[in-house]
Order: C-alpha cells, then sequence, then structure tokens
C-alpha cells in the first residue's frame, strides 16, 4: 500500500494507550481502509498506518471504532438517541482481561461530547468530571481544535487542519494534519476527532 507522507515531525508514532513527551503530528485521510467502508485512516510521522477507524455502517451511522493497525478494537464511540442540541455521543475503552486462560475484551466508560450552544461541542470525562472543548468544526470547515477545560480559559492540547505540502500547496479537505500537544493522551485526541467526524456526517 502507498504511504501517505505527512509534513516532517520530530518523532515517531507513539504506542497507542502513550502520551508523548513531544509534539506529535498525525495524518488523517478520511478514507477507511475496508473496501466501501465508512471510516478514516491514521497514519504516524513515518507513513505507515498508526489508526484506524470504520463504522461498519452506512456514513453518518450511531457509531464508530477506533482500532490500531492490527484491527484490534481501542475505543468505541456510540450516538444516543437525542435530538439537535442535546445530542450525545458517548465512548468506551476496550481491553483485554486475562480470565479463566483467556483474553476476554472488557468496555469502560470514558467520556461524553455534547454540542455546544454557541458551536463546537463540550466534552464531560466519566469519573473524574475533567472537561474539554472543541472548537471550531463545522462541516464547511474541517479545521477545528481541543481545549482542556473551557475554551475561553484552557489550554490548547491539539488542533485539526487542512494538511499542506512542504511546497506550501492545500490538499483536499479529506487530507487532514492533527497535531496533538506534547503530555496529551493520543488516544484521547483521536476519540474526539471521531466524535468530530461522526458529528458531520463525515464518517
Amino acid at each position: 500500500m502507498a504511504k501517505i507522507q505527512p509534513l516532517p515531525a520530530a518523532s515517531s508514532p507513539a504506542p497507542p494507550s502513550s502520551t508523548d513527551e513531544g509534539q506529535q503530528v498525525y495524518t488523517v485521510w478520511m478514507k477507511s481502509l475496508v473496501f466501501n467502508g465508512n471510516g478514516c485512516t491514521v497514519y504516524g510521522a513515518d507513513g505507515g498506518v498508526a489508526f484506524r477507524v470504520d463504522n461498519y455502517c452506512c456514513r453518518g451511522g450511531r457509531e464508530a471504532f477506533l482500532m490500531d493497525r492490527d484491527g484490534r478494537t481501542l475505543v468505541g464511540i456510540r450516538r444516543r438517541s437525542c435530538f439537535g442540541m442535546f445530542r450525545r455521543w458517548e465512548a468506551c475503552r476496550y481491553s483485554e482481561s486475562e480470565s479463566d486462560g483467556g483474553g476476554e475484551e472488557t468496555m469502560t466508560p470514558w467520556f461524553a461530547v455534547r454540542k455546544a450552544p454557541g458551536g463546537g461541542a463540550a466534552v464531560t470525562m466519566h469519573g473524574s468530571g475533567r472537561t474539554y472543548a472543541i472548537v471550531g468544526g463545522c462541516s464547511r470547515k474541517p479545521d477545528y481544535r481541543i481545549f482542556s477545560g473551557a475554551a475561553d480559559g484552557g489550554v490548547a492540547v491539539a488542533a485539526v487542519a487542512r494538511k499542506q505540502t512542504p511546497a506550501g500547496v492545500v490538499l483536499g479537505d479529506d487530507v487532514l494534519t492533527l497535531t496533538v500537544a506534547p503530555g496529551t493522551d493520543h488516544l484521547l485526541v483521536l476519540g474526539l476527532v471521531v466524535v468530530c467526524g461522526l458529528m458531520n456526517r463525515c464518517l
């Protein structure tokens, strides 16, 4: 498979469950690796597949799954049956527990996302109550940022923008650059990118 080369980055992709000490850059291609599938593919700094997303349903479906490059499910995201501004997306982390000698997959509630009245979305972590804010990300403009805490006083932990080549050429709106700040949980950011894709019916 041909590689989609990202812009030069200082480090290689981190393991899925880790945070990075340095800034990390991914390339997000809003196309599924599954034939006739709906999802996206995330490439690391080396140009190889780091993660993939599929919903195994029609575009704009109720759920999607974030997987590692081998197809192991890491995060599941599901839309709850609400309408308009009250619509909510809930995410669970997947893990394998060793019981009776065999690996059994378990799901742990992780975070919930609601559309914000002024645009974007509000994120609440399960249990801790910690919050994040997504600013931007409307269907006509794919650029947006993710803040820890409130958007007006929080710290930017990630940004998504249309990808530019080293020569400055802006690619189509289905090829994005995801920049993750140092010390940020990559799986959390990628999960929020998936939610934005579901909100805008890109997945």
